[in-house]
């Protein structure tokens, strides 16, 4: 009778690097997967960075749970993030920001970056408007679906 006793080996570099992530981020959780290998990394307690950054959206998730209508979740200019990443707001930390509140936008105008595995990705304006309100200050650790600015 033969049995495999083949164990899946991990990788540790991806381990290191994806702990990596979690530091450089401020996440406390990142899954990594390539065919059937998954890497799930996630800490117990969020660093002091993140905790500090909380409290800032944590109304408004508390108000909706109440059964109150968000305001800014519901807001039809809102401008959310499509990713997990550290948004910018400006190239460099020296550089002006891509925009500012009382600036018009045109559709398809970079708005931000947002990083996420060592990519810088571009995020457009999805509307024309005017910025009314940002969320965010530069080098900010983001959530998908999170309020980032409105255009209005």
């Amino acid at each position: 009778m033969t049995t495999s006793s083949k164990k899946p080996t991990v990788n540790a570099e991806i381990v290191r690097e994806l702990a990596g992530l979690l530091d450089e981020t401020g996440l406390t959780e990142i899954e990594y997967g390539s065919g059937d290998l998954r890497v799930r990394v996630a800490r117990t307690a969020a660093p002091t960075s993140v905790m500090v950054a909380a409290p800032a959206s944590a109304p408004a998730r508390s108000g909706a749970a109440g059964g109150e209508a968000d305001p800014v979740v519901d807001h039809p200019g809102l401008v959310a993030s499509p990713m997990v990443g550290v948004a910018y707001t400006a190239t460099e930390p020296e550089s002006p920001p891509f925009v500012k509140i009382g600036d018009t936008v045109a559709v398809g105008d970079t708005i931000l970056l947002i990083e996420a595995m060592k990519v810088f990705n571009p995020i457009k304006a999805p509307h024309s408007g005017r910025v009314s309100q940002v969320f965010i200050a530069n080098g900010t650790p983001v959530e998908f679906g999170e309020p980032l600015m409105i255009i209005e």
